[in-house]
């Protein structure tokens, strides 16, 4: 069912010109945005608790794991906290939820990438 309605809006995203449309697209592009970072997250934690498990030259120090939940949960926070600055921008206008939507997709398609590295180093 959702997948049907992003093609359905995608294609009226390409052609979008009220405002009220550019900020039902870029909610859709935040949307899916995060279903991506979600889906990378669950495979760079999963090899990150594997690393931990298989690592002992830590000496029972902080691992893998628990330290990017921690880096990702700040993250979530800064990334939330800088798009309301850009949307501030903006601020009353028609279309600070779109400013604000396409700096989450934006942040969140960085970070997807950053995880996929985490992976990708070892």
């Amino acid at each position: 069912m959702i997948a049907l309605l992003i093609l359905a809006t995608a294609a009226t995203c390409s052609s979008a010109t009220t405002q009220t449309d550019m900020n039902a697209c870029a909610a859709m592009d935040a949307h899916v945005a995060d279903g991506r970072i979600n889906r990378q997250w669950s495979a760079t934690y999963g090899v990150m608790k594997k690393r931990d498990a298989s690592d002992t030259s830590r000496g029972g120090g902080p691992g893998y794991a628990p330290a990017l939940l921690a880096a990702q949960r700040a993250w979530l926070q800064y990334r939330d906290r800088q798009c309301v600055v850009e949307g501030l921008e903006v601020s009353g206008g028609s279309m600070q939820p779109m400013v604000i939507a396409n700096c989450r997709a934006r942040m969140t398609d960085a970070r997807t990438k950053q995880l996929a590295g985490l992976v990708k180093s070892k």
